[in-house]
């Protein structure tokens, strides 16, 4: 076996499972979200991230993002963030440990066809 065969037979082999994982992540891939279900699921969040300019006081004063507008798989990471616990605020943490993946998916087509507002200085 020459010295070229060799090494594309050990790169096969050492990229194989790399291709097996690729292939069972997208089987696996997250749910397609449905934006009518998400717009019924919103109540949650729109009592923040509904309104123009709100800051929260609990537990500091800081400003809440505007999630309208946003890339659905942006959101989606975010909320599985939160409840992995790799992110970390109270509420967040709080509503998403109630939320499914197929929730998460709905918020975030309803969220990401919604127009994104900023609010006028």
């Amino acid at each position: 076996m020459t010295r070229f065969k060799l090494l594309t037979a050990l790169a096969a082999v050492a990229l194989a499972p790399m291709l097996v994982a690729t292939q069972t992540e997208a089987q696996t891939a997250a749910p397609a979200g449905d934006p009518q279900k998400g717009s019924q699921k919103v109540q949650m969040c729109q009592g923040c991230h509904g309104i123009l300019g709100w800051r929260t006081a609990y537990p500091e004063v800081y400003h809440v993002p505007k999630i309208a507008g946003q890339h659905p798989a942006y959101i989606v990471a975010a909320l599985k963030e939160y409840r992995a616990g790799q992110r970390k605020h109270p509420s967040m943490d709080a509503i998403t440990a109630t939320l499914s993946d197929q929730d998460m998916a709905d918020l975030a087509a309803y969220y990401s066809q919604a127009p994104l507002q900023t609010a006028v200085k």
